[in-house]
Order: C-alpha cells, then structure tokens, then sequence
C-alpha cells in the first residue's frame, strides 16, 4: 500500500472487547498522532443534538457547551485529555477568537488543542459503537479515515460475558448476534467508501503480526512507520489498562476454543455462522440455523436478564 499524505482526523471503531483499545494505544504512541487514552461517546450524541446549539456567538455560550461535554462524560474530559488543562472558561475564549461558532468546530477545536498540546499534528478518537454511525462522523469529517477493528465473535462473547451488565450480554445466542450487528454494519459502510478512507483489520493480525499490521495501518494513514506503535508500551500511558502493560499476547485469539463449552460454540456458530466465514474464522460444528422458538426465547431470556439487572440496581 502505498503511503499517501493525510489530515484529517482517524476514528477507531467496532465492536466491544474487539481490541480498539489495544490499537488505540500503539496509535497514540506515533509521533504524529494524538488519541485520548478513552472513549468520548458524545460525538453521535451532539450530531444529533446540534440544532440545540445553533447560538454558540459568545465565550460565555462556548463555555456552557464546553462545560455541558464535561457533564455527559466527565471521566474522558478530566483524565483522557492528556494535552489541554480543560478549562471551560478559558477555552470558551480562545475558541471564540478563533471564530468557532458550531457543535462539530469546537469538537474538531478540542481535539486539536489537545493534540497541539501533545506536539502531535493529527488527532483522533476511539469510541466502539461509532462504527454503527459512520456516515454521520463523515459528513462532519468529510476527510477522516475510519479504522474498523474485527474480531473473532467468539473471543468477543467470552469478553462480554465476563462484563455482562455493562454491555447487557446475558446468553450466547444473544452475544452472537450482538456481535454480528456491529461488524456487518461496519463492514457494508466500509464497503461503500474509498479504499483511502476505510480500513478493515483482524485483531488477530494485529496480535500475530503486529508489525505488518501497523505498518500496513501507517501507510494507509500516510504517516511513516514509527517502532513506538510497536513498543507503545514504553511510550504510552497504559496504567490505566494494567493489561496494556504486558508484551503483545498473541494467545488471546481463539480463546473461545478453551473458553467455550461445546454447547456454546454450536449456539453461537449456529447463529452466526455465515458472517464468522464471511470474516475469515473457521467453524467447527455444522452450523446449522437454530428454530425460530428457540431463537425467540433467547431473546426474551436477554431481555428479562437485563430488565432484572436494572431493577435490582434500583431497588
């Protein structure tokens, strides 16, 4: 692939528990490029949200917006942000002079305060469930350049279920399609866009041959290749995700077929069976469709499963 000059901001998306982290934190170690080491969430929310904003003439109305982003995800403002000192009054100023006066320029303002603050030149976001929205981050960001993480459904359930509450995963049918939603959204945008502005990587590759991976990655971003997103470990900041502090763990792709009951492999296979070969993963059982009861009882298990969660957390 040949390495072609790029601007514009890059966005890590997928599934959860695909591995965006992981490459989040070898990107943010390059160079060139700033990432915050969490997830904003807010950008699809204030796209949608942007006729509320339409009056943003003033510092003061700057401030209260900037202060409004400190309220919808205050751990990504005053942890995740490692170039700024956010200060809403301060930057409600400096954005004002600078003639920001929208939700989407004081979002791109931001990020590139942050980034010029860490001496980097380009800046980007990793935020997962973007990959369900990537035309709305594109016609904000008509320039960016969407990296889509894919990995193992398998591997994914195992992960899910062991944070089952925070994703409201609570059995394998469920989880398999969980999955399968993700990625096959994000694999037909991808397919509608230009090779210069989508990429499709496998968590495996990037586990097994991160190397070849990465520098694939940096050609497609146009950067040069830089041995730090190799070595992030010695030049990123990753105590807050103590596993980001060992050596690439190449074992952790097909967890599944230790991790998972048999039972579970043919749920889930059974499930999803024609997107895991559609993605280059093997199967091992027949795959064959589960009856339409019994997929509408999984379902209504999952449903139940969280409604319960939810009351027991309010009771």
């Amino acid at each position: 692939m040949n390495t072609k000059s790029s601007s514009g901001p890059v966005f890590i998306v997928g599934a959860p528990r695909s591995g965006t982290t992981l490459l989040q934190y070898m990107l943010r170690s390059h160079p060139s490029l700033s990432l915050p080491t969490g997830e904003s969430h807010f950008i699809i929310p204030y796209y949608r949200d942007a006729a509320h904003y339409e009056s943003l003439a003033s510092p003061q109305a700057l401030g209260a917006l900037l202060a409004d982003m400190r309220r919808r995800n205050a751990e990504f403002i005053e942890t995740d942000l490692h170039g700024i000192e956010f200060n809403e009054d301060t930057l409600g100023r400096i954005f004002f002079e600078q003639g920001h006066t929208n939700v989407r320029d004081v979002l791109t303002a931001l990020f590139e305060q942050n980034a010029a603050g860490e001496g980097k030149q380009r800046w980007g976001d990793k935020t997962p469930y973007y990959v369900l929205h990537l035309p709305k981050l594109l016609q904000w960001w008509p320039d960016a350049q969407i990296i889509h993480v894919v990995r193992d459904g398998r591997d994914v359930a195992l992960s899910l279920f062991a944070r089952q509450h925070d994703f409201g995963v609570y059995n394998t049918y469920f989880a398999a399609k969980y999955w399968e939603h993700y990625v096959e959204v994000g694999h037909e945008t991808g397919r509608q866009l230009p090779v210069s502005q989508y990429l499709e990587i496998r968590y495996e590759d990037l586990v097994r041959t991160p190397h070849e991976t990465l520098e694939r990655i940096c050609a497609y971003l146009g950067i040069t290749f830089s041995e730090n997103v190799v070595d992030f470990r010695k030049s990123s900041m990753a105590g807050k995700t103590p596993l980001l502090q060992q050596p690439i763990q190449a074992g952790n792709a097909e967890k599944w077929r230790t991790g998972m009951k048999p039972a579970q492999i043919r749920i889930f296979e059974g499930a999803v069976g024609p997107t895991l070969e559609r993605f280059r993963y093997p199967l091992t059982t027949p795959a064959d469709r589960h009856p339409l009861p019994l997929r509408a009882a999984w379902r209504w298990h999952n449903s139940l499963a969280t409604r319960w969660y939810r009351w027991k957390r309010h009771a």
